[in-house]
Parts: structure tokens; sequence; C-alpha cells
């Protein structure tokens, strides 16, 4: 994973860096903090995704099931979405992921994404209603992911700043 975040990087320094980095045990650089406005900014879109998904099935004139199966795949994505991202980074940053898990967190997001559309197919809503229940569901999982890596990359930055350097 290339934590190099510079743009002004001449064509020297760009096959410097991609050599170095290619090397085992090269440092990554990475030091960049979420803004406050990001990081705020995807616990606001989170919430206002999962509130406004919760308030329509809590005012919808579906039956009590049917509302209790959109919730749990709105759980079950929210869940699997973080699990995909941590593992992706997990692996991005040298720890240990064994492939099952890899596999199963992606077969859990692609699973519960599935069970929303037919879901959505077959249910006996207008169209803006299965649009709605589909947007609010998608902003909620993409917030999730954008929460649970502004988390892991506040706390990596700060474990950074913890631990001297010995250069």
């Amino acid at each position: 994973m290339d934590y190099n975040f510079k743009t002004d990087n001449t064509a020297e320094e760009k096959t410097a860096s991609k050599e170095a980095l290619s090397s085992k045990g090269a440092e990554r650089e990475f030091n960049q903090k979420p803004t406050p406005a990001f990081i705020g900014a995807s616990w606001i879109a989170l919430l206002a995704g999962v509130i406004c998904y919760c308030t329509g099935l809590w005012n919808s004139e579906m039956m009590l099931n049917e509302q209790g199966y959109y919730f749990t795949v709105l759980l079950f994505g929210l869940f699997s979405a973080v699990s995909v991202q941590k593992s992706v980074r997990d692996r991005l940053e040298g720890l240990k992921v064994t492939d099952m898990y890899y596999g199963i967190s992606w077969v859990s997001v692609l699973s519960a994404v599935l069970l929303l559309i037919i879901g959505l197919w077959n249910a006996d809503l207008l169209l803006s209603e299965k649009g709605f229940y589909g947007m609010s569901y998608t902003l909620s999982l993409f917030a999730a992911i954008a929460v649970q890596k502004n988390t892991r990359d506040k706390s990596f930055i700060e474990n950074k700043e913890k631990v001297p350097e010995n250069k």
C-alpha cells in the first residue's frame, strides 16, 4: 500500500519511491490524519442513511416481519461492509488475514446487497419507495466504510506519533 500522497514528485522521485516501497520492510509515508470536517461528514452521512432507512421502515405499511427483514439486511450490510474494509486494510498493511475470512467478508457484502435487491424487487412498494430504500442503504454502507477508514487512519497516525522513530 502506497501511503505517499505527495503529488508534486518528479519522475526520478517517483521511481526512487517505487523502488524503496518494493523492498521488504520499507516504511511507508502516511502522515495525514483525516480532517475533522471529513470525519464529521462521514458520521453525518452514516447517521442520515441509517435514520432515514429506519424512519422509512417505521412509517411503512409493511408487516412487522417485512420490517424486520429489511432492518436485519441493513445491520448485516453495515457489519459486512466494515468487515471487508478492515480485512482489505489489514492486508495492505501486511497484517495476516486468512483467505477464508477475506472471501467470507466479500460474500457477506454481496449477499447483503443481493438480499436487499431481491427483497425490493418482490416488494409491493412504489418505485419511489424502492429507490428510497436502495439509496439510503447505499449511503449507509458507503458511510460505514468511510467512518471505519477514518477511525483506522486516525488510530494509525496517533500510534505512529506515540512511537518514536529510530533513525
